[in-house]
């Protein structure tokens, strides 16, 4: 039962991301059109995910949260998907794509200070070695673009602290958040969030959304925007909460560093670049890391073979039942 409960959740994981990974070119893509700014980009898919998850909620059984929890959820709610995207979409702006992109490698770092400090988790040679070598294969992937676009990776340092900043909201998210994410479903969890951040964005971009013309906006605008909405936003933050209930934060955020690799794939795929050893060698560096962190041993497993322990040295001490590898938080 908890090998399947993990097997679902790294595959919620492993979805979310892909669907983040593709994402990708198609924001670029948008927002090189000059008809969608960042800000009025970001509120149509907390508005459209917002309406996907309350449409979906008349499906599925009706959940009640209590008020105080209503209140954690706008909280989670501002770090999880507003100050997240909002940060992040500013700093891509003020930066290049290859520097927000190397900023990323730093979330499950991130995610494992806080963990230690907020769940008291340790910080095990495994886990350091396995985000050590997830982020250096990410890196290697990032870094090792076309050299055709080298000429953007000057960013400015305004950018890059706000590209951290994003991912110090999402760490935290997933490390303070991780109880309240475990008491209610995904889609009722997601539809309160995705309504809040709707509420946040609207006032920042109202005048950018009135600007656009929508009955002249290009088919291929229009079909990159209904993926970009409703499937590296909606359906992705359908799959994160499965994935958080289910895994360790930092191995939740380990597999950010999939991102690149779909990136590479794509451009790959798309005849932009060429597969080479250095890109499989970074690859595989990524699968060893996520392989290492999931196998890291959390709190509560030190804590049951520690009491294991004390009570073999005890007389006649009844053993205490297997604790699986990867049950407990990061």
């Amino acid at each position: 039962m908890q090998s399947k409960r993990m097997y679902t959740g790294h595959l919620a994981m492993l979805g979310a991301n892909l669907l983040w990974g593709v994402m990708s070119p198609m924001s670029k893509a948008v927002l090189q059109s000059g008809l969608v700014g960042p800000l009025s980009l970001t509120t149509l898919r907390m508005v459209g995910a917002a309406a996907a998850f309350w449409i979906l909620s008349l499906f599925t059984r009706r959940e009640h949260v209590t008020p105080h929890d209503l209140a954690l959820l706008f909280f989670a709610s501002l770090f999880g998907v507003t100050l997240n995207q909002g940060f992040f979409i500013t700093g891509v702006s003020l930066t290049s794509p290859i520097d927000a992109s190397v900023v990323t490698t730093t979330t499950p770092i991130i995610t494992m200070i806080l963990a230690a400090l907020y769940l008291k988790e340790p910080i095990t040679s495994k886990k350091v070695m396995g985000i050590f070598m997830g982020a250096v294969g990410a890196l290697i992937l990032i870094l090792s673009a076309d050299a055709a676009h080298t000429g953007e990776n000057a960013g400015g340092m305004t950018g890059n602290i706000l590209c951290l900043m994003a991912e110090l909201c999402f760490a935290t998210y997933c490390v303070v958040f991780k109880d309240l994410i475990g008491r209610y479903s995904p889609v009722t969890l997601m539809k309160w969030m995705f309504t809040y951040a709707a509420i946040c964005c609207i006032p920042f971009s109202y005048n950018g959304l009135a600007s656009i013309n929508f009955t002249t906006l290009p088919t291929a605008v229009y079909a990159d925007l209904a993926f970009i909405v409703f499937g590296a936003t909606f359906l992705s933050y359908l799959l994160v909460p499965i994935g958080q209930h289910r895994l360790r934060p930092t191995l939740v955020t380990m597999y950010c560093y999939l991102q690149p690799i779909v990136a590479s794939m794509l451009a790959v795929l798309w005849g932009m670049d060429r597969f080479t050893p250095t890109k499989g060698a970074a690859i595989l560096l990524v699968f060893v890391g996520v392989y290492l962190v999931n196998r890291s041993k959390s709190r509560a497993q030190m804590e049951a073979e520690a009491l294991e322990a004390a009570r073999r040295t005890a007389p006649d001490a009844p053993a205490m039942p297997d604790v699986p590898e990867s049950s407990g938080r990061s």
